[in-house]
């Protein structure tokens, strides 16, 4: 038993190497193949007229129109000089173009002399920029106390208006609840419209004490011929 197992054994192994040099041979043949196949190519030459410059009919539908152009004339002619049958006066630009190139250079690379003109006009304008915003900021400063003191007076008055309204208010309620009674609320539409009557009156008489003022100040300006003389 043991002995038909080991050559079983034996019969497969042999098999597995049969097969393991089939394929390097497979490989070896087919590499060897494929060189013999590309040292064996041998490409056809390029039917190029590399002696005669190709130069394009204009005149023919099957020239593209990119090759019409001046701009491939001019390359024509670097490339073949007088070969191209190209007259080099053609290539020349017109008047017309000639002023836009400079115009653009002018534009886009102007001068030495203009470049320093124009970086010493920035900073001239630099410069006064610089000097009024410094001037502005020193006669802000200047102003500064007296804002701050005209700022400080307005808050003062403020608030005094505002002492003042609210005393005005307290003396308008006590005198409405004096006639309505002390129990009465201050949202009822009656006690609203008789402190509004009330405020009402009191404005009218401040007007009326400022109006007898200014006439008594214009009546006292005003001297009798008799007393200046």
């Amino acid at each position: 038993m043991a002995a038909s197992i080991l050559c079983g054994r034996t019969m497969l192994c042999r098999t597995f190497k049969g097969i393991s040099c089939s394929k390097t041979l497979l490989s070896a043949n087919s590499r060897s193949g494929l060189l013999l196949q590309t040292a064996s190519y041998n490409p056809k030459p390029l039917k190029l007229n590399l002696r005669e410059p190709y130069i394009p009919a204009k005149d023919s539908e099957k020239t593209p129109e990119w090759q019409k152009t001046a701009r491939y004339d001019r390359k024509l002619f670097g490339r073949y000089g007088s070969a191209a049958g190209i007259d080099p006066a053609s290539l020349w630009p017109s008047h017309e173009q000639l002023d836009k190139i400079i115009a653009e250079e002018n534009e886009w690379h102007p001068p030495l002399a203009v470049l320093l003109k124009n970086i010493q006009a920035k900073e001239e304008e630099a410069t006064k920029k610089r000097l009024e915003k410094e001037k502005l900021i020193a006669d802000n400063m200047a102003k500064m106390p007296k804002m701050m003191a005209d700022w400080r007076a307005q808050k003062q008055e403020t608030k005094k208006k505002i002492r003042e309204a609210k005393a005005r208010r307290a003396k308008l309620l006590v005198e409405a609840r004096e006639c309505f009674g002390s129990t009465v609320d201050p949202r009822n539409k009656k006690f609203m419209e008789m402190v509004e009557n009330l405020e009402k009156d009191e404005k009218k008489k401040k007007k009326l004490i400022k109006r007898q003022q200014r006439d008594e100040r214009v009546t006292g300006s005003v001297t009798p011929p008799e007393a200046s003389s």
